[in-house]
């Protein structure tokens, strides 16, 4: 089985030093950047918008992974695949029509994700299959970064792995939410192969050590 691939969420970097923190994340072998969008309505905090994005698309080559708490989340579509995103993840409590949504984003040439929050059940995703490129499983509740990892998650993990192995797609399988080195390994276990991590490497010194950490391969 082939290593995690780990995408920094750029939520817990030095918000005055956005543009380099970029690029050094970059540069320590992360293999995506993971952008949480806040709107502060649909989440309990607001963090940034497509501008941002946009602004920091220049700052490095890897894929933009753009992860959005905003209801609605429609009328945004264009504007972050414009701003550079290159996946566009959204909930299903986000709007009225996920298999919409879905091919919206599949229409605008990205990568198609759907989230679930630790109470949203796995079925909500099993008939958009289709239209599906990544499935987000949140392992803590989503608007704040540093939080605990919720164990009770990891069955659905399980769950959503048998899914996507049942269906022949290929769906990237990921999980955010206090992801460190210690709880990454059950993660991978469980069937996930991309990983969030926030503080756990933009908290550290040596950020490529630690997404090495996360990664289980060594420094």
């Amino acid at each position: 089985m082939a290593p995690p691939l780990i995408a920094p969420s750029l939520l817990a970097a030095d918000f005055a030093r956005l543009g380099e923190e970029v690029e050094t994340v970059a540069a320590a072998g992360a293999d995506w950047l993971h952008l949480d969008i806040m709107d502060g309505h649909f989440v309990p905090n607001i963090s940034f918008g497509p501008v941002v994005v946009k602004a920091l698309r220049k700052r490095a080559a890897i894929p933009f992974d753009v992860h959005l708490m905003i209801a609605p989340a429609d009328p945004y579509l264009a504007a972050f695949a414009e701003a550079g995103a290159d996946w566009i993840s959204l909930h299903p409590e986000a709007g009225p029509h996920l298999h919409r949504s879905l091919q919206t984003i599949r229409a605008l040439g990205k990568k198609a994700g759907v989230v679930l929050n630790p109470a949203t059940p796995v079925e909500s995703v099993a008939h958009v299959l289709d239209l599906t490129d990544l499935i987000l499983v949140m392992s803590v509740n989503p608007g704040f970064g540093g939080q605990s990892f919720l164990d009770s998650q990891l069955p659905k993990i399980a769950a959503l792995r048998r899914m996507i192995d049942a269906s022949g797609r290929d769906i990237r399988l990921q999980v955010d939410g206090g992801v460190t080195a210690a709880t990454a390994p059950r993660c991978i276990a469980a069937g996930a192969d991309v990983l969030v991590a926030g503080t756990a490497v933009f908290g550290q010194k040596d950020y490529a050590a630690a997404i090495a950490a996360i990664r289980g391969a060594p420094a």
